[in-house]
């Protein structure tokens, strides 16, 4: 039910529509001992809704067989430019045409070298040559054949042509040493295929800044006052906004993974997020205030550990923290606050719409077992200036970020 304010978009933001719907990945999977990782990398982009189409070189294949490719992704995997079955004998653009975006990974320092001087010798490198898709590098190799300056000038050639170079991470290599060389974590590059293929979205030139977890207040040098939150609903909202073509700076509380192709800036106290959100705002077209604040924090932070004495209670006074959303400002910016209520849930965010200085307030019942703290979908109500509302159904969390960047998108400057 809509009351004075027009639905958004949200429906098509559902709980079940994963991010990467209908999308084409072709991922080339090339001879390193990573490998294997390459098929956790399918399954998830897969997860992610991306049909995935493999291209395996030869020396992959020594490795892990194509078939574990074929149960992940239900497509053909190809292994060579000749193959009798495969779709590139009669076409060997045809994966690149249709391709939203080309991730190799891993991608060893030969295939480095071939890609950067166009040696088209095998199904991946001709479908890179022919793709006018985003492309993705995940280099995975021993440290000093990544520190070579023939790879480093390999490197820097497929910089230039616009390629992603993602990692290496340093760490634990398969000869044993220790070192920059290993491809980096799977989820990461998804994040960043994410980016890739929404970087023309109908957020691209915009400036997004989210807030997400909850803040300590400290007591001692031991404890802390905080809340549940987990900053999965902030962290969503900082993805979809990427997805959306966005540049988003993500200030979190949350000890939870940093999503990919974003500013991420720690902020574990109040006073840490207002440094980092306000001198952000003044160049930003869009603030969602999703943290949990604090509102109160302890009169008193004592230098060392309070000790029991023995009288079986401790008293702790405590002071309103000042709500800094009215302070972060600037010549474009719309803002979005949200608030987490256990009660009388629409009065309560009508309430703080005007003193936020908020567009809208997006409210949620965090007593709700579907919709509170650490859930993966969420129920909100968006709450404007007027009073209006529109109460939003169930969704994933992710599915609530894109509805929130539908209702903020018609307010943005021109």
């Amino acid at each position: 039910m809509v009351i004075g304010m027009q639905p958004s978009k949200s429906s098509k933001h559902s709980l079940y529509i994963p991010p990467l719907d209908a999308r084409n990945v072709v991922l080339g999977v090339t001879g390193s001992i990573a490998a294997y990782k390459a098929a956790d990398l399918a399954s998830k982009l897969v997860q992610a809704g991306a049909n995935v189409e493999v291209i395996m070189s030869t020396s992959a294949a020594k490795f892990i067989g194509k078939s574990t490719f074929a149960a992940l992704t239900h497509n053909k995997v190809t292994t060579g430019l000749w193959e009798a079955n495969s779709e590139l004998n009669i076409n060997h653009v045809a994966l690149a045409l249709r391709a939203d975006c080309l991730l190799i990974a891993p991608a060893t320092a030969n295939t480095l070298a071939k890609l950067a001087l166009g040696i088209s010798d095998d199904a991946l490198i001709a479908t890179y040559l022919a793709t006018n898709a985003p492309t993705i590098v995940a280099p995975a190799m021993d440290a000093d054949m990544f520190a070579n300056p023939s790879t480093q000038r390999n490197l820097i050639t497929l910089k230039n042509n616009g390629v992603t170079i993602a990692g290496p991470s340093e760490g634990r290599l398969a000869s044993g040493l220790t070192g920059i060389g290993r491809m980096i974590d799977t989820e990461h590059l998804v994040g960043l295929v994410r980016k890739a293929i929404g970087q023309q979205g109908d957020y691209m030139g915009r400036k997004v800044v989210v807030s997400a977890g909850g803040t300590r207040q400290s007591i001692d040098p031991i404890r802390f006052i905080s809340n549940h939150s987990t900053g999965k609903m902030g962290h969503s909202i900082a993805e979809a906004a990427r997805d959306r073509g966005a540049d988003v700076t993500l200030v979190t509380a949350a000890e939870i993974p940093k999503p990919a192709g974003i500013k991420v800036i720690s902020a574990s106290t109040v006073e840490d997020m207002k440094n980092a959100i306000v001198p952000a705002c003044a160049d930003s077209d869009l603030l969602v205030m999703a943290a949990a604040i604090s509102d109160f924090s302890p009169n008193q932070v004592d230098n060392y550990k309070i000790k029991k004495d023995g009288s079986g209670t401790m008293s702790l006074e405590l002071s309103e923290v000042e709500d800094f959303m009215p302070l972060a400002n600037g010549p474009r910016l719309v803002k979005v606050a949200f608030a987490a209520e256990t009660n009388d849930l629409e009065k309560n965010a009508k309430a703080k719409v005007n003193p936020k200085g908020a567009a809208f307030v997006v409210a949620n019942n965090v007593t709700e077992t579907d919709s509170g703290f650490g859930t993966e979908t969420n129920r909100v109500t968006f709450v404007d200036a007027e009073g209006n509302l529109d109460r939003q159904p169930l969704m994933s969390k992710f599915g609530v970020a894109n509805a929130i960047l539908d209702r903020a998108l018609p307010l943005l400057s021109k």
